[in-house]
């Protein structure tokens, strides 16, 4: 753990991590619909490193912060630079952690992104964890909202897995809902998933 912590805080600056691009499609139509992007830890001596390893500790240590402000410029420069090429982006997604969802600090991070890029902000998708929201409901719609302003799409991933009601569903500026895949797996063998 502690070798992993040292070496994470070098990784940045020496390019160690890199982003991928997950497609995600429209079922209906077979279409390109998104991608969502992830991120990924090339060490030199210990090779690929998952995300289930590195991204806690991150969460732990507080390089998160500077870690998703990365990924959230990476994407938008990437994205927006695929668009200039001519390939088609109908929209890419990008995962925040509870220590980016701060009133001020993350509304300024996507400004800045979005105007550095290019991109225009409604092909960009936050994610944010139904637990990040629910800890504190209030000052998340405040923030959510502040994000609609922008013009970008906002999700809650992983719904499902926490204690929040429907009600509390209705009040939040959402505009997708990814269900928890322990709701699904069964799909379509398991009556009670279906």
């Amino acid at each position: 753990h502690l070798s992993l912590e040292n070496a994470l805080r070098y990784a940045m600056e020496r390019k160690q991590l890199q982003l991928v691009y997950q497609p995600q499609y429209d079922l209906l139509t077979g279409q390109l619909a998104g991608m969502e992007c992830l991120i990924r830890w090339h060490h030199p001596e210990l090779g690929l490193i998952s995300p289930a390893q590195f991204i806690p500790i991150a969460e732990e240590n507080g390089l998160i912060v500077a870690m998703g402000d990365w990924v959230l410029n990476e994407a938008c420069h990437t994205a927006q630079q695929w668009r200039l090429a001519g390939l088609e982006v109908p929209r890419i997604a990008v995962n925040l952690s509870v220590r980016q969802f701060k009133p001020l600090l993350l509304v300024n991070q996507i400004k800045l992104a979005l105007s550095s890029s290019g991109l225009p902000a409604h092909l960009l998708e936050l994610e944010v964890t139904e637990s990040v929201i629910m800890k504190r409901v209030h000052e998340a719609v405040e923030i959510l909202r502040e994000l609609k302003l922008l013009g970008v799409k906002l999700a809650i991933d992983d719904f499902g897995t926490g204690y929040s009601s429907l009600s509390q569903l209705k009040i939040l500026p959402l505009d997708v809902l990814k269900i928890d895949r322990s709701f699904i797996e069964g799909i379509p063998t398991d009556q009670d998933d279906v």
